[in-house]
């Protein structure tokens, strides 16, 4: 009976990380076909919101799952999760415009914002404390694995298949991460039922919503100053304010604001924040780099990334290993410093530098943000009790979403401003074959479009927008040094089975 339980056990902790490699790979895969996709489909000026919409989404349903998730069980919105994301990949596939993409990219947004929290709850649920530390560096690795594949499938798929297959790819993951969950994964009804902060969950996705509008037509399609603009900014501070008036009177808030109390978890939370922002600047950037600036094609652009993925799998492995060891706060430190330095240094790239010097770049970044995947996860829930996790969880991943979701919002409009400037000094009447706008910065990302382009002109080109991604990543330099910041005041704790407030673990079990 116990080689069977071990056996089950095993086979829900692969639907469980095939689960997070789908819901997690899926921006990076997206990432390096995102030149293509928009060569196809045009619009340039909306393809932030393929990422961003997809972040949105997620961010704003993992607190919301996490906390019906304690209330109901979490196998039924895991099972939620995985068929909406599957539904949301199919759409994907189907879509004839940026717009109906980045619709659809917010319905597997709705599903990865069940998946990634539920994931990691239900892998706390389920695995001993003593063994926490290993699954923590699994899970973490997987984090960094999934970005490795991600960047080589949607390189292999773009440039051989069809970009639609890039989303088609999540259907047999889904399907096997279905039924090992709902078949092998048996949670008792022994549930916490609570009032649902709805007000609280209206609120908070409405301020998201805002505040993202906002940020990404502002400057761009209305005026900063416009009406609609200084609207969108002022319902995000109602609502925002409303969600934390909500909160702090709600019997079961979706957010519990007395978990921030305890430094080593806000702490924790801000170093996800940060380090989000700036690990998905990273990520959306080099492929437009490489792509671009230096001329290479989805393959290569994918296989630029691949390295930085390798970086993130070994300290992802190691700062899981590491956690019963030393403290949380000296495995982050000094990662965090690497990948400060690998930031600073991919914002000096050139027009005219080597792809060997951008793929070591990127294996510093890769070493500096690994071991956040595995530790703050552990992190955030050191000391609190069972019933605590969840929320604490959620929360945690909403945070690191939020800051990617900021991040890739400010810095797109960094690299647009900037590059709009720049080509506003290419004069208007260049010579340019017929039908091609000047000021289409898809057109760099088209080899075939490239090559028919001046070459004095694309050579503008290409030095432009170096010049914006380049810039946008020195900008990314500011919340890595927060980041490190943060991570000065965790403390000295590490990962002590004794020191867990556990609770009676009567709440899952395995068959």
């Amino acid at each position: 009976m116990k080689q069977q339980q071990k056996g089950s056990l095993s086979l829900v902790i692969a639907g469980l990380l095939l689960g997070i490699l789908m819901a997690s790979m899926d921006n990076t895969i997206v990432a390096t076909a995102m030149g293509n996709i928009v060569g196809e489909l045009g619009g340039m000026d909306k393809f932030i919101w393929v990422t961003s919409a997809y972040m949105v989404a997620e961010m704003a349903g993992m607190p919301i799952f996490g906390k019906l998730s304690d209330m109901y069980g979490r196998k039924k919105f895991f099972i939620f999760g995985i068929i909406v994301f599957m539904l949301g990949s199919v759409l994907c596939g189907t879509a004839g415009s940026i717009t109906e993409l980045a619709i659809f990219r917010a319905i597997q947004g709705i599903g990865g914002g069940a998946l990634v929290p539920i994931t990691f709850t239900i892998l706390f649920d389920a695995v001993p404390l003593e063994k926490r530390g290993k699954m923590g560096g699994l899970f973490g690795a997987v984090f960094g694995l999934s970005s490795i594949f991600g960047p080589l499938l949607g390189a292999f798929i773009t440039d051989h298949i069809a970009w639609q297959w890039i989303f088609y790819i999540n259907l047999p993951l889904g399907i096997i991460s279905f039924v090992t969950v709902t078949f092998f994964y048996k949670e008792s009804h022994e549930h916490s039922k609570q009032p649902i902060d709805w007000l609280g969950a209206i609120t908070l996705i409405g301020a998201i919503v805002c505040l993202m509008f906002a940020l990404e037509l502002g400057g761009k399609q209305l005026a900063w100053h416009s009406g609609i603009i200084l609207s969108l900014f002022g319902g995000f501070a109602l609502l925002l304010a409303a969600f934390l008036i909500t909160e702090s009177r709600a019997e079961e808030p979706i957010i519990s604001f007395g978990l921030f109390k305890n430094r080593l978890y806000t702490s924790s939370i801000l170093v996800a924040l940060f380090s989000g922002a700036a690990f998905i600047a990273a990520s959306v950037y080099i492929p437009i780099f490489i792509q671009g600036v230096l001329g290479g094609s989805a393959t290569n652009s994918g296989l630029v990334l691949l390295p930085m993925m390798v970086g993130s799998v070994i300290t992802a492995t190691l700062g899981g290993s590491l956690m019963t060891k030393i403290s949380y706060r000296s495995i982050l430190i000094p990662t965090l410093i690497l990948l400060a330095v690998g930031v600073g240094l991919v914002a000096s790239l050139t027009a005219e530098s080597s792809r060997l010097i951008v793929t070591v770049y990127m294996v510093l970044i890769g070493l500096g943000i690994g071991a956040s995947f595995s530790v703050l996860s552990n992190a955030a829930i050191h000391g609190l009790s069972y019933r605590q996790r969840g929320s604490a969880g959620s929360t945690l991943n909403f945070i690191r979403s939020l800051g990617m979701t900021m991040g890739i919002t400010m810095f797109g409009l960094i690299q647009s401003h900037h590059f709009s400037n720049q080509m506003g000094k290419i004069s208007a009447d260049s010579q340019l074959p017929e039908g091609l706008n000047f000021q289409d910065p898809h057109a760099l990302l088209s080899p075939e479009t490239r090559a028919v382009i001046p070459a004095d002109l694309l050579k503008q080109f290409s030095e432009f927008l170096s010049s914006s991604i380049v810039t946008t990543f020195a900008w990314a330099i500011v919340p890595v040094a927060l980041a490190l910041l943060a991570a000065l005041f965790m403390g000295n704790k590490k990962l002590d089975n004794s020191a867990e407030a556990e609770e009676a673990p009567a709440y899952s079990s395995v068959h």
